[in-house]
């Protein structure tokens, strides 16, 4: 057997061995990730300044989308328990988020019907706060983690409303003023309760989870909580008080990538194939990122 044969029938055999679970969320937001590189490429090499960050905004907004929406369909059984018991045809209503999240992913990163993908999303994620979160907080109103799943979801719902927002090629301006107020209002709330968790819980993980403390592995864990924290407050509270509202969105999303290069990668590096501790933490401040940066865009 000759070395390209030798070659191919190792990377096939790896192929093969890759649980379900774990190829399917990587090859969801590597799919996004070749297209959304392209597109955001082409825009960032017409902008100038901090624009050519702002132009990678909708990739690491859409990647995460995707990454979660592939776990619909390999983590079927589990994801459909979060349905609310009322509502029948779990199984059905889990493969059709799943669908619908992805197809929304694509339309964002391809810019095809990118405003109306983008409004169906922030409802989508709007209807889950609602019907999800809220009663979760109403059962355990000191749970930190309800709380922050309740605002992840929210200032996600924000960045989608963002991106609508920002699509300038539409008409109605007045609609357009109001998605981008209540994506403001989204983010900034969000960005003032991750701010004070921050303070009052350093060793949890920075960003928008809170439900693992940082591995003592990483260094200057507690910098990086506590820089979060304090950029987290500042942009929040100006965000909230409209004053800068372009600079502040800029910071939250490069203070939250800043986390995924030096906090998150290497929580993934160490073991990849964790989906739920690896790449989840990841692609959520990735989405935090991308939906600051979204908002950024959508400012004047």
């Amino acid at each position: 057997m000759n070395i390209p044969a030798f070659c191919t029938l190792f990377g096939v055999l790896s192929f093969a061995s890759i649980p379900g679970t774990v190829f399917w969320p990587y090859f969801a937001g590597i799919a996004i990730l070749a297209i959304g590189a392209f597109t955001g490429a082409r825009e960032a090499s017409r902008a100038h300044g901090i624009d050519k960050l702002l132009a990678f905004g909708p990739l690491f907004f859409a990647l995460p989308m995707a990454v979660f929406a592939s776990q619909h369909f390999t983590e079927t059984k589990l994801v459909a328990t979060l349905v609310p018991r009322w509502l029948p045809g779990h199984l059905f209503w889990t493969y059709f988020i799943g669908t619908a999240v992805i197809a929304a992913s694509l339309s964002i990163v391809l810019n095809k019907r990118a405003r109306l993908a983008a409004i169906l999303l922030a409802t989508l994620l709007i209807l889950f706060v609602l019907l999800l979160h809220i009663p979760r907080i109403l059962a355990h109103p000191k749970s930190v983690i309800a709380w922050a799943i309740a605002l992840r979801d929210l200032s996600f719902s924000g960045g989608a409303l963002a991106f609508a927002a920002a699509q300038t090629g539409q008409r109605k301006p007045a609609t357009t003023n109001i998605l981008a107020t209540l994506a403001r209002v989204f983010l900034s709330v969000s960005a003032i309760f991750y701010g004070v968790q921050h303070f009052l819980h350093p060793e949890f993980m920075p960003g928008v989870d809170f439900d693992r403390s940082v591995p003592i592995r990483i260094p200057g864990h507690f910098f990086w909580s506590y820089l979060a924290g304090t950029v987290f407050l500042l942009a929040g509270a100006s965000l909230f008080l409209n004053r800068k509202p372009r600079v502040a969105a800029t910071c939250l999303g490069t203070v939250a990538l800043l986390l995924v290069l030096f906090v998150y990668l290497p929580i993934l590096a160490a073991h990849p194939s964790d989906i739920n501790d690896g790449l989840n933490f990841l692609v959520s401040t990735l989405a935090y990122s991308g939906a600051a940066l979204l908002l950024a865009k959508a400012m004047p």
